[in-house]
Parts: C-alpha cells; structure tokens; sequence
C-alpha cells in the first residue's frame, strides 16, 4: 500500500502544484477526498487479493494478467496441501516450472517441489519411496513394475503420458544457417564414422551449401536419459544398418562429447563451433540454437516445429494395459509435416496405494497438468501437447488413482 500511497499523491501533487501552494481550507479538504479515495483503493483491493486467492509478482496496477487469472480460475484444488516432491526428466522442467507456479498460487499452503535429475534417476527415487510421482521420457520397463509393488501398496506404478516433447537435431556452425541431415547421416555423426562437416554424405544433403572443414563435436547426455532413449529409438527404426546399438537410457556409441541434462547439452553446443547435439525443442529455442530439418523420406524435409511434432504424437498408440497409458511412436514415419523424433514424458504414479498424506495433492496436482488449460500452455513454452483422446484417457486414470 506504501508503493500505491505514493503513486496517488504524486498524482495529486503533479495535478494541482505543490502542497504549500495550495491555500489551508482546499488543502484541508483535498487531504480529505484523498483518504476517503485510499480508502476505497484498500477495500476494493483487499477484495480482488480475496477473490483471487493467489500471489500476484505483478508490480503494475492491475491485479494479474488475464492468462494468470485463467490459470488460477482453471485449479481445482481438491484438498490439496503440504509438500510434494517429484523429479526425473529434465525435459518437462520447464513446463513443470510453469504448472507449479500456476498450482501453488491458486492453492493456499501448497508446495510443489519438482526436480529436474534425469528420467532414470526420477524412476530410482521414485521406486525408493521418495517422491510420491516421477517424471520420464520413457515408459517403465517390466521389472519396473514389479518393483514398484514394494511402494504401492496393493498396486503397481503406471505411465500416465503428459508432455510431448519434440526433440531438436541443434548445431552450431559459423556461415550455415540452413541445415538438412537425415537418419543414416545422423547415425554416423553421433557414432563418430562422419567427422568432417564437410563430409560427401552431408554435402549431397545440402547442395549449394557452403560446408566447413572443420571436427564435427557430438553431444550427447552423460547421464541415463529418456531423450537419449527416443533419440536412439529414432535412429535404430530410420537407421537399422547405421545405428547396430541397442539402445536405452544411456548412451553406448563410441566418441562424441557429454553434458549433464537438457541444458548442458544446449550449452556445449551454443558455446561449441562445429558442434551438433540432440535436445528438447524447449532448450533449443530457450537458447536460441539453429535446428537441421529432416530428410524423413517425405515429399519435402521436414522443419521441427510442435505442429510437426503434434502431427507424429497423434499417430502413436496406446500399448499399456490395466490403467498404465504408455504409447508406441513410429520412429521411421514418412507422413509429410511429421517430425519423427518426439518423445512423451510420463508421470509415473501409483495407480493404488498412495501415500494417504500426499494423494489429494497428487491427484490434484495431476489433474491440473492435464487439463485442457494446462496443456494448451505448452506450446508457448515449444512443447506438444496432448491429443485430445490421449489426454481424456489420462484424467480418466487419475480419477481411479487411489
């Protein structure tokens, strides 16, 4: 009220002079109106802040922008209260960063405490009794599921898919501002058998284009990863002959450079001449990194782009069984505007036998982000939402959450 009390009598002063210039009865009578006019102000703002129930960080005028109002109007807080912790993929981070912000400041008392570690690490905290949901961008694997019946007390773990994520071929290399690859080519860049950009197999994808003699420098994640999961996947359903690893969580080709999570891999590249890596569409534009189209097979490449990528994640199809909603991607799709290398962020959750303290919170929590208003946030933030079967499906499974 210190910051608005001021502004008003600045007003005051700049509009009629300087108070001393002002004769006694008329200063008398202004000071007046002037309290009877903060008055108003305090009760008609202690209104809105009551009818709001959330923090406004807003230093201007207005109680908060519409979007934050839409937000706030859009939770269902549900009983929700206390701490929650969560963490895994990096990925989601920074939409996460986001839902939680909008959650906490319509409900009173809440905490959300998400932490971005890694899918493979999220999962192991997870499986441990530590967080009361995960976050990965690969579904559990069979053994995983058994475990998960240690924490779930007469359940078992579930993928619930919430985030689509588009994943970035990134390079940064001086002159080239136009950048085409495709599977085979990516394949042997990241297994370290294309060294030079100026390689035949690069030039004949990029014809015109003036290519360096210069290393290439290949990132890749350093720890167990969802993105290194999907990013493999891509190249051994586009690549078979290219790419002879297994694949998985963590990275098993020869060569290249490693960073920790998401941002460690933008930042190697963004500081790196010559370099090329793989990450969310999210970091890429975050960081402002040049992206290669695709040459799928398509009647054009294909530029990434969460319309491109929406495209690829709508043809998936749910595999899970039992509640558990996890998705089967077409790596190798040809389908003209789609880009083919995508993954889903899961939270995994139990579908019963969560913990009695942190289930209202976790249900609500997991409604709020799957929702209509949340999910239509995510391509501001260059994430893909969800199909609108796939999400009706995933509220379906919180609601049996027990």
């Amino acid at each position: 009220m210190d910051a608005l009390t001021h502004s008003l009598t600045s007003r005051a002063a700049d509009s009629g002079g300087s108070w001393k210039e002002l004769p006694k009865v008329k200063l008398q009578r202004k000071n007046r109106l002037r309290a009877l006019s903060l008055g108003a102000v305090a009760v008609s703002g202690a209104l809105a802040l009551t009818a709001c129930g959330s923090d406004n960080n807003n230093d201007g005028a207005s109680s908060t922008s519409s979007a934050s109002a839409k937000a706030a109007g859009s939770v269902k807080c549900d009983n929700a209260k206390g701490n929650l912790l969560a963490s895994g993929s990096t990925a989601q981070q920074n939409a996460m960063g986001q839902w939680s912000k909008d959650f906490m400041g319509a409900c009173s008392g809440v905490q959300i405490n998400y932490k971005g570690v890694g899918s493979g690490a999220g999962i192991q905290e997870f499986l441990q009794g530590n967080t009361a949901f995960a976050g990965s961008d690969s579904a559990l694997k069979p053994e995983e599921i058994t475990q998960s019946k240690k924490v779930c007390s007469g359940g078992q773990a579930i993928d619930l898919p919430m985030v689509g994520g588009p994943i970035a071929i990134i390079y940064n290399l001086d002159g080239v501002d136009n950048l085409t690859l495709d599977a085979p080519t990516l394949a042997k860049i990241f297994d370290s058998k294309i060294k030079k950009w100026n390689d035949p197999a690069i030039a004949k994808l990029n014809p015109g284009v003036k290519l360096p003699d210069l290393a290439i420098q290949a990132y890749h994640r350093t720890e167990d990863s969802g993105t290194t999961d999907n990013f493999t996947k891509y190249l051994k359903a586009a690549a078979p002959s290219d790419w002879k690893y297994s694949g998985g969580k963590s990275w098993q080709a020869k060569g290249g450079q490693s960073a920790q999570g998401s941002s460690g891999v933008a930042a190697g590249v963004k500081q790196t001449n010559g370099a090329i890596g793989y990450d969310e569409l999210s970091y890429a534009t975050s960081n402002k990194l040049q992206m290669a189209q695709l040459n799928t097979g398509a009647a054009q490449p294909v530029a990434l782009t969460t319309d491109s990528a929406s495209k690829a994640i709508a043809a998936a199809k749910i595999v899970g069984t039992n509640g558990d909603l996890s998705l089967q991607l077409d790596y190798a799709t040809k389908a003209d505007g789609a880009w083919p290398i995508v993954l889903v962020t899961y939270e995994i959750v139990c579908d019963k036998g969560n913990k009695a303290d942190t289930l209202p919170t976790t249900k609500a929590f997991l409604n709020y982000i799957s929702s209509e208003d949340a999910q239509s946030k995510l391509a501001d933030q260059s994430y893909a939402p969800l199909p609108t079967e796939i999400a009706t499906k995933v509220r379906s499974a919180i609601s049996n959450i027990s």
